[in-house]
């Protein structure tokens, strides 16, 4: 990215402000940085367990397989899940307040007796594969945050901040040139005038 400049002070004094501007807010990126690292790796751990816990879940009914074909799966639904807002490193991430399921009524007396430990199942696998899958969504969104918070350090601290020292140290050996050349002129000026004074 080619920084724009003029040369002359005004233009150096901005070029100042800018740079003092991404060097104050490059430790705070910086910092933002590390702790979404540690939120996404904190995110994916999370995700990784509550699925090794859902595999177990399931593991444990596998000899029950052949009861479940006699289980109706409409009599639990999910009915809402709530979820609120919760806010880390500047990242809006989602955290599940409630599960609420809807059960439907049925007979104990014509259907088999472990019905009700069958609900309690499902409704536990059902909550464990909801809670992996908010776990998952906000990984997903602090490592979104957290590429874009490392492009933007990358940027200022291997573009702007380097481009701005640079286009700064060109202004400051123009008026330095300048000056020299101005000096240089008013030396010359002087001395052809002291010589016209001697004639």
């Amino acid at each position: 990215m080619a920084i724009k400049f003029q040369y002359n002070k005004t233009s150096l004094q901005n070029l100042g402000k800018q740079l003092k501007v991404r060097e104050k807010a490059l430790p705070t990126l910086k910092n933002k940085e590390s702790a979404l690292r540690s939120e996404v790796k904190r995110a994916k751990d999370k995700a990784a367990d509550i699925g090794n816990e859902l595999e177990k879940e399931l593991k444990k009914y596998d000899e029950m397989m052949k009861l479940w074909s006699e289980f109706d799966a409409s009599l639990v639904k999910i009915k809402d899940v709530k979820l609120s807002v919760k806010k880390i490193a500047g990242v809006l991430t989602p955290v599940i307040d409630d599960i609420e399921f809807d059960i439907a009524p049925f007979n104990p007396f014509t259907n088999p007796v472990w019905f009700p430990d069958g609900i309690d199942i499902l409704t536990t696998l059902a909550r464990l594969g909801i809670e992996q899958e908010i776990w998952i969504r906000k990984m997903e969104l602090l490592e979104h945050a957290r590429k874009k918070t490392t492009q933007k350090v990358n940027l200022y601290e291997k573009v702007q901040i380097p481009g701005f020292e640079d286009a700064m140290r060109k202004i400051k050996r123009f008026l330095e040139d300048e000056e020299n050349l101005s000096k240089s002129a008013q030396k010359i000026v002087k001395t052809r005038q002291q010589q016209e004074v001697e004639l």
